[in-house]
């Protein structure tokens, strides 16, 4: 009966196994405003102690802009934006069975960070006047960042709860009508 009613479910990932579910910013993208964190989105809640995320700008520049911080299955990291180009963000993390999940998301900036007014105090020839108030940005360290273990959160907004229930209901299902053919006159 259990063989009959596994048939019938579809195939399922290994519970045990995390894997990346989306970025904000998306694998890919290109985007034109620098955003002010980047997202990372798991199926499971990535453990603190054994997460490490790196974001590296043009020319292998360190661009991350502080520690992770994380809310459920979400990881996020402060970005200290850069020149214009492609930034890679690294992740590494231990599944809940210790396999090791690892990988890479890519995204292009448009738009650099706007550079620093020189020393006297007025913009270079390369450099507009800013318009409005320059962003902050922390300095970047070429160690990655680390994690708070503490700052963990203990939601879990990951993964949706209604393909286990589909898959509850038609094990029910199958199982009763199973159970209700065997119980049937036979002519």
């Amino acid at each position: 009966m259990a063989l009959g009613v596994s048939l019938l479910l579809p195939a399922a990932p290994a519970l045990a196994h995390n894997s990346l579910t989306g970025s904000n910013p998306a694998d890919g993208a290109r985007v034109a405003s620098a955003p002010v964190r980047i997202e990372l989105r798991f199926l499971s809640k990535p453990d603190p102690a054994t997460t490490k995320i790196t974001v590296v700008g043009p020319g292998s520049v360190p661009a991350a802009g502080g520690a992770p911080s994380f809310t459920g299955s979400r990881v996020s990291v402060p970005f200290a934006a850069g020149p214009a180009g492609e930034y890679t963000i690294g992740y590494q993390l231990a599944s809940s069975d210790g396999h090791p999940v690892k990988g890479t998301v890519r995204f292009t900036l448009t738009t650099g960070a706007s550079a620093a007014p020189s020393a006297g105090g007025t913009p270079t020839a390369s450099t507009p006047p800013a318009t409005t108030a320059p962003a902050t940005t922390a300095p970047a360290t070429s160690a990655p960042a680390t994690v708070d273990p503490t700052a963990a959160a203990d939601t879990d907004d990951g993964a949706p709860v209604w393909p286990w229930l589909l898959g509850a209901g038609v094990l029910v299902a199958a199982g009763a009508a199973l159970l209700l053919r065997r119980r049937a006159p036979r002519p």
